[in-house]
């Protein structure tokens, strides 16, 4: 029965050895421990201050590479405008090329046209005075004494003419 009702002396010892050993934890083993609590503690603050930092720097970096896509997306709908616009003033300066040409072509055949024309004038005009000439040299070869003649002969060769 001594387990459950303790006498004085063994509350004593019991206390004395308590307090030796709270003595020896305290002068020898509470400041190690609570040093590297407190250690640990700072550590663990450190570590959540870097994942802060680090998702606060990731978050300037989603920022950052969102400035960049919409930039690139700029710069390319920039680029895709310039390349519209100078395939719209190529195909605009080969119409006006092509047109010029057209015009070209189509004087120079008017030119053509009118010089075979004219050559055609000149060529009819030359064989209209051939034909007269000829005409001519054959009233002189007849005899022009004899009126009667003369006449039946240029009705002829008038005749003759508007059968060719």
């Amino acid at each position: 029965m001594e387990l459950v009702n303790p006498g004085i002396g063994l509350i004593f010892w019991m206390t004395l050895a308590f307090g030796i050993v709270l003595w020896v934890l305290a002068k020898f083993a509470w400041k190690p421990i609570l040093k590297s609590l407190k250690e640990r503690e700072d550590s663990i603050d450190n570590a959540l201050h870097e994942a802060d930092r680090a998702r606060q720097e990731m978050k300037e970096l989603k920022f950052s590479n969102e400035q960049l896509l919409a930039d690139a997306k700029d710069e390319r709908d920039d680029l895709l405008k310039q390349a519209r616009e100078i395939k719209e003033k190529l195909i605009e300066d080969a119409k006006l090329k092509a047109n010029e040409e057209a015009n070209r072509v189509i004087e120079s055949a008017r030119e053509t046209i009118e010089n075979e024309k004219m050559a055609a004038m000149v060529d009819l005009k030359n064989q209209i005075a051939r034909l007269s000439i000829e005409i001519a040299e054959k009233l002189l070869e007849r005899e022009l004494s004899e009126k009667k003649k003369q006449e039946d002969y240029v009705d002829h060769l008038i005749s003759k003419a508007n059968l060719n």
